[in-house]
């Protein structure tokens, strides 16, 4: 079986299009077969309260502008699509809320994906299920009462889904690894299992994933660990991703 492997770009494009277009040029070229990001509509998916916060940033110095900057819109999101068709590589973008779950529908994507932070929300999964795509489900944080009511939900719908290993520690020690979860989830919801890794030991624990028959593996993806962003220093420059894929299809 042929793992599926993810260059999370995320919000590592810091808002940049031109960055965005370089970073999924670097990932084809690095061997990734995906490339994915994150929509989110920001007065749904945070309060008030919170974007009111203050915040230094390159955009402002609240969590509303900081938040703001990260987002891509729709021009952005037709430039990424022409541009993945282009150069042949497939992309899609994890919806954090229905409004972006629908706004993303204008794309027809292979695939979806429920963030660990959205597994609570039982009438977000329903829609997604609903849709009947191919959807990685991430278990982050997540307790086994949790997992057992999202995949009934998808079981209920007779929607493809993979669940996904995740430490939400960004980055994480190897310590933390508890790869013997691939395995338990297997045998208890008799699914494939992927794993989505946040690690800061290098490229072992993705290897190590691979060895446990996962289906897919996802890994944050930048140009530049130095950049700003809270996901940079979680993710793997392309160096380090060209190295990943190659050694995970030998």
């Amino acid at each position: 079986m042929k793992i599926k492997i993810i260059a999370e770009i995320g919000i590592n494009h810091n808002g940049d299009i031109n960055l965005a277009k370089k970073m999924i040029t670097e990932a084809k070229e690095c061997g990734a077969d995906i490339v994915k990001f994150q929509k989110r509509d920001i007065n749904i998916v945070y309060t008030e309260e919170f974007l009111k916060e203050k915040r230094e940033s390159p955009w402002g110095s609240t969590q509303y502008d900081q938040k703001k900057g990260l987002e891509f819109e729709e021009k952005e999101y037709d430039q990424i699509d022409l541009f993945c068709k282009n150069i042949g590589i497939e992309w899609f973008a994890s919806a954090w809320d229905l409004n972006s779950l629908n706004f993303l529908k204008k794309y027809n994507f292979e695939y979806n994906k429920i963030a660990s932070a959205m597994i609570i929300d039982k009438n977000f999964l329903k829609e997604v299920a609903k849709l009947k795509k191919y959807t990685f489900i991430s278990t982050g944080m997540c307790d086994l009462k949790d997992i057992d009511e999202s995949v009934e939900i998808f079981n209920s719908e007779n929607c493809p889904f993979e669940l996904m290993h995740c430490v939400s520690v960004y980055p994480f020690d190897a310590k933390y690894a508890n790869l013997q979860m691939i395995n338990y989830y297997k045998d208890r919801y008799k699914c494939k299992v992927g794993y989505s890794g946040h690690e800061k030991s290098g490229l072992a624990i993705s290897y190590a994933a691979a060895a446990h028959g996962i289906s897919s593996l996802e890994r944050h993806f930048t140009t530049d660990r130095t950049l700003y962003g809270s996901d940079q220093a979680a993710s793997i420059s392309p160096e380090g991703f060209s190295r990943l894929a190659g050694g995970i299809r030998v």
